[in-house]
């Protein structure tokens, strides 16, 4: 360790350093991937972490669902290799469900740094590939043996030479080898430079390691939260949230107790393990978890190992949120990213005046294929009109709930931070075509604050061939919930152009002449509507947010065909509407 003393102007010099190295770590797989999930919507993680193995600083850019359990999963690498047995050029991977991320889709590559011929930190990221081989993406799989192809904590490079055997096995068993394989080369690629730039600012600064520096900014963080929580009420409160389900409803629930200066969520009295790839393993149950309440209690500290210290997740084995091998497990995101809510649910009831309502949660990521064997036979049979092969991934957002004093997102990324993959670039690469793509009207909650809206997309194949989607929808049954008076947002909807309803999950086909049509959540309100300005009403009147007919009847407000407010007519109904439950 360097005995250069390390005042705070230093310190904060470095931190801004290490923050602006991990960000130019995230933005080289941005630039140099192959995939769309990456490419255009940044569905990765990236971060330093210590010799121990504790998260440092992690990209802006990036999902908390894989950066969190990044955290946890960096000290299983050491455990395979410990640290002082790496060498220049040595590169590790694993997908791993339970010692990574959640599902084999997500690869996570960890990279040793060296300065002055010494291990000194590890650079890893995590992105989302979108076929690594069975069944491919979606919840069908009854076993996790279904799901793809496993890679435990391996060498994926040894002293700077790639490891050919593995990447010859990865490439035989997926459908897409050269995009793969071009996005293992990418997560090579951006470690190696951030591992590269750490080395030049350790000399800039006269340091011989990290440590002291990690150290320093750990121990600060996880001091600053834990001030943040022996501020909060004392005590314990439970929440429960209700979600789809693959087949039935699923029920979650969590006991959430601040004690100190600590936070301890316990999933006792949740559904028990599903038999389709719904289920979430413990890190992943955990990185969500977490999220959710420091969005509330602790959204301007950063998130490395001292952030996570103080919040204890647990939960029952094979409960849907902690399950075990061989469960199948790649659609977890579809409960996993439910969990802010339900940790909202809980905060609410201890800080009122600080939490959103309930929003539209889980991300809508139809991974649609096509090709002959891509679809249901009985549809093969009555079209001779084929795409070429192809697997492909779009991901699209409902809205977000409404806040204590602003209005929820439209159509935004919250909890996931995956972008959605513009229209042209879906088209450009496939035979794809988005025939529609707007906002969904009266899909937003009414309340003092609204929720945000969600949207509606149209999606074919080129000339209308059959294409099969691997449905992973959410809050198709159960909308997003209102607080404090507000009201519910709009549940989803899947179907045919043509009418018939689609299931929420499971690999279905869009047959011969048809087009997906799908309608996401909307965000919830909160507060009485009818303390809404009746302005605010008539801007979302012109927005196309809410219609007329809505206005007067969730707010109270009545908007003439000119699209001002007739005062007197409002004032008569919000009287009226006063004296009644609404």
């Amino acid at each position: 360790m360097s005995s250069i003393d390390l005042g705070p102007l230093r310190l904060q010099l470095i931190w801004n350093r290490l923050i602006g190295l991990v960000e130019e770590q995230a933005q080289t797989l941005i630039r140099t991937a192959f995939s769309q999930a990456v490419r255009e919507s940044g569905d990765l993680s990236a971060g330093v972490f210590d010799r121990r193995g504790r998260m440092v600083a992690q990209a802006i850019t990036g999902t908390p669902g894989h950066v969190n359990s990044m955290a946890v999963s960096i000290t299983k690498f050491l455990d395979r290799y410990p640290i002082d047995t790496m060498k220049p050029g040595d590169v590790y991977i694993t997908n791993d469900p339970w010692l990574s991320v959640g599902h084999y889709h997500d690869v996570t590559v960890a990279t040793p740094a060296f300065h002055r011929g010494r291990p000194v930190a590890i650079f890893a990221n995590t992105i989302h590939i979108i076929d690594m081989g069975g069944r491919g993406f979606g919840p069908d799989a009854r076993q996790v043996f279904e799901e793809g192809i496993n890679i435990p904590i391996l060498k994926l490079a040894r002293e700077g030479v790639l490891n050919e055997d593995l990447l010859e096995m990865l490439r035989t068993n997926v459908r897409e080898p050269i995009q793969m394989e071009g996005d293992l080369h990418s997560q090579l690629a951006c470690n190696g430079d951030a591992a590269r730039r750490l080395g030049l600012m350790l000399t800039e600064f006269d340091l011989a390691d990290l440590e002291a520096v990690s150290d320093h900014i750990v121990r600060q963080t996880e001091a600053a939260l834990r001030a943040r929580i022996a501020a909060l009420p004392q005590g314990s409160v439970e929440g429960i949230l209700t979600v789809d389900g693959y087949d039935d409803p699923i029920t979650l629930k969590a006991r959430l107790t601040v004690a100190g200066g600590e936070i301890h969520v316990d999933y006792d009295g949740t559904s028990a393990v599903s038999p389709y790839g719904i289920n979430v393993v413990m890190n992943f149950t955990t990185a969500y978890t977490v999220f959710g309440i420091n969005c509330i209690v602790a959204p301007d500290i950063p998130c490395n190992a001292g952030s996570l210290a103080p919040i204890h997740v647990t939960a029952p084995e094979n409960t849907i949120v902690n399950v075990q091998r061989p469960y199948p497990v790649s659609a977890r995101h579809t409960i996993g990213q439910m969990l802010p809510d339900l940790m909202f649910g809980c905060l609410t009831q201890i800080l009122p005046d600080r939490v959103p309502a309930e929003g539209a949660g889980t991300m809508w990521n139809p991974m649609m294929r096509g090709g002959p064997s891509a679809i249901d036979p009985a549809v093969a049979r009555t079209t001779r009109r084929f795409t070429r092969n192809f697997d492909t991934i779009l991901f699209n957002c409902g809205g977000t709930g409404a806040r204590p004093t602003k209005d929820g997102l439209h159509t935004t990324a919250f909890p996931s931070g995956v972008r959605t993959v513009p229209a042209e670039a879906v088209e450009n690469t496939t035979p794809m075509i988005v025939w529609r793509k707007e906002f969904r009207e009266g899909s937003a909650g009414a309340g003092r604050w609204r929720g945000g809206v969600g949207q509606v997309l149209e999606i074919a194949c080129e000339d209308d061939a059959p294409f099969s989607v691997a449905a992973m929808f959410e809050r198709t049954k159960f909308a997003a919930r209102g607080f404090h008076g507000g009201q519910d947002g709009a549940a989803g909807i899947a179907r045919l152009q043509s009418g018939s309803a689609l299931r929420g999950k499971g690999r279905q086909s869009i047959p011969d002449g048809d087009r997906l049509h799908i309608e996401l959540p909307g965000g919830a309100g909160w507060g009485d509507a009818f303390a809404r300005e009746p302005w605010r009403v008539a801007e979302d009147v012109a927005d196309g947010i809410v219609t007329r007919e809505a206005a007067a009847r969730d707010y109270g407000v009545v908007v003439d065909e000119d699209g001002r407010v007739d005062e007197d007519a409002t004032r008569r109904m919000r009287k009226a509407g006063r004296g009644k439950t609404r």
